[in-house]
């Protein structure tokens, strides 16, 4: 693993940091590269329920570093064929966080721009500091956007209002982002770890073979029409149904209290 990329796991929970710091966690070709390894270690893991990214020093990750050299960036200018070819790789880093079968949460400690804000968008929970500051950014660059960021903020806050926070791109900060439904909650900067593990928290103590299932269909609820969604929706429910879990969760509430699940 790369000095830009750390992972730990204490329980069931997973914490990732980009460390690319003094670039303010820049989306660099190698981060992007050993962000995926990451990722696919993780997503293979039966024992890690939630998954939290975010970034080291002042900065969660204000996306590309137009200042880096050549190499280190996906768009480079090259040629068409290239940066094509390495901009897919780095969307589909994207899609790989987005889609894996464990609760993500983004903990957006500082800068959250371009597409560092589309990395963020899209995890399925996002947590920010009171000093984080969120911009779209692209177009104030000549850009069009990459990375999902008009895919993940449409359905998450829109369309009238992606529409806004991309044409007229500008800072806003968490409490904004609060308010626009970005975010899930704002806390002091001091306390920003606090605020995650009480998150955390709730989300490795529901039941786990449930959980996974629910992501799936909140996943497939933004791309499937509803005739195709409901039957694989069904197996799922009948599948949770017939767990260990549903049943003390039962026995739990009838006996007035918290239920413990074994994951199956």
């Amino acid at each position: 693993m790369s000095a830009q990329v750390t992972c730990s796991i204490d329980g069931h929970i997973a914490t990732i940091t980009l460390r690319n710091t003094e670039r303010r966690n820049a989306l660099s070709v190698q981060l992007l590269h050993d962000l995926s390894d990451v990722l696919s270690g993780l997503e293979a893991s039966p024992e890690v329920r939630v998954v939290v990214l975010t970034g080291s020093g002042r900065a969660f990750c204000v996306g590309a570093d137009l200042a880096a050299p050549p190499e280190a960036r996906s768009l480079r200018g090259d040629s068409v064929a290239g940066d094509t070819s390495r901009l897919r790789r780095a969307c589909r880093v994207v899609q790989q966080f987005h889609q894996m079968p464990q609760v993500t949460v983004a903990v957006v400690n500082g800068a959250c721009a371009g597409a560092g804000l589309s990395l963020a968008l899209a995890a399925d929970l996002r947590v920010a500091a009171e000093s984080a500051v969120f911009n779209t950014a692209f177009l104030s660059a000549g850009l069009s956007g990459d990375l999902g960021g008009i895919w993940f903020l449409t359905r998450l806050v829109g369309a009238a209002r992606a529409r806004e926070l991309f044409l007229l791109p500008g800072k806003f900060d968490a409490h904004r982002a609060a308010e626009l439904g970005l975010v899930t909650a704002v806390g002091p900067d001091a306390a920003l770890d606090k605020l995650t593990e009480q998150l955390t928290a709730r989300l490795v103590t529901s039941a786990p073979v449930a959980v996974r299932a629910m992501k799936r269909n909140l996943l497939d609820a933004t791309t499937m029409p509803l005739a195709d969604y409901l039957g694989p929706e069904v197996d799922r429910m009948v599948g949770s149904f017939h767990t260990e879990d549903a049943r003390e969760a039962a026995a739990a509430f009838l006996q007035r209290r918290e239920p413990v699940f074994a994951g199956r």
